[in-house]
């Protein structure tokens, strides 16, 4: 295992940036961009999707359920689940008050359970049982955006993708690769910077730097290993040692969203639900 092991997260770099002193152009901002995701490539070479999942099946409900909560309680909650209800047929047939009370944990649980009945059942009837590969089919689903699509094609089906959460959203919005906030037109900005073959894996660098380092309302500024190339560093902590206790999962020592990490991950698996601690 240790042979296998990612190398730790790169330290912040110690200069400070500057700030430029005209507007950044179209040109400029496309080769920041792709430089901020080449050194991110190197800070989190473990990226990864941090829902548990052994199927398409399982990464199609636990994407649904992490809405409005997080990876974490997914993957806590759902074990249990897919042991009751393992194919779309068995999941179809739940009876709703029993899926709610499976589910509560990860909050709107009602209309969760109404989303997951009615997608299993469209698999059911319309797909043979068997989750679709393209994103077409796949926002017919009850409770199926564009999102949760990009999710499961990317990394159950291998299909090139941009998943436009609130991190990913956020952060390109901070580094002044869009201005829009509309998801959609998100997609399509961040597409014309990035060829296609990186789509995924620049959604999960994004996605893991938005949790563990550049957060909402307090990000770590000082303690970012890309600052030096962020437009708007200064906008949280630069005090390099505050900072650092700001830090999320493993980037701060703690465990990471999944109880079943990939091999390379350089965290601790998470607790089940009902652990001590």
């Amino acid at each position: 295992m240790e042979a296998n092991a990612a190398k730790p997260a790169k330290p912040a770099k110690s200069a400070k940036p500057t700030k430029p002193a005209k507007p950044e152009s179209r040109l400029a901002m496309v080769r920041r961009a792709r430089r901020m995701n080449r050194e991110l490539d190197e800070v989190y070479p473990y990226a990864h999707p941090e829902l548990d999942f052994e199927n398409p099946f399982e990464l199609l409900v636990a994407t649904v359920l992490s809405a409005q909560t997080t990876d974490l309680r997914v993957n806590q909650t759902t074990p249990a689940l897919f042991a009751k209800y393992p194919t779309p047929e068995d999941m179809a047939a739940a009876d709703p008050e029993e899926l709610e009370q499976m589910i509560r944990p990860t909050g709107f649980f009602r209309a969760k359970a109404r989303s997951l009945i009615g997608l299993s059942a469209a698999l059911r009837d319309n797909f043979g049982g068997e989750v679709p590969g393209r994103l077409q089919d796949l926002v017919t689903l009850p409770g199926v955006g564009r999102k949760t699509a990009n999710v499961v094609l990317g990394n159950a089906f291998g299909v090139a993708g941009l998943t436009v959460d609130t991190h990913f959203g956020r952060l390109v919005r901070r580094w002044k690769w869009t201005e829009n906030e509309d998801p959609e037109k998100i997609e399509a900005d961040i597409a014309a910077i990035f060829p296609k073959t990186e789509w995924t894996m620049l959604s999960h660098r994004i996605i893991f730097h938005g949790r563990r380092v550049c957060h909402s309302r307090k990000p770590a500024c000082g303690a970012c290993p890309i600052a030096h190339l962020c437009p708007s560093y200064g906008e949280g902590e630069t005090d390099p040692e505050k900072a650092k206790k700001l830090l999320k999962y493993e980037m701060g020592g703690y465990p990471g969203q999944r109880l079943k990490p990939p091999p390379g991950y350089p965290g601790e698996p998470a607790p089940p639900l009902g652990a001590a601690g």
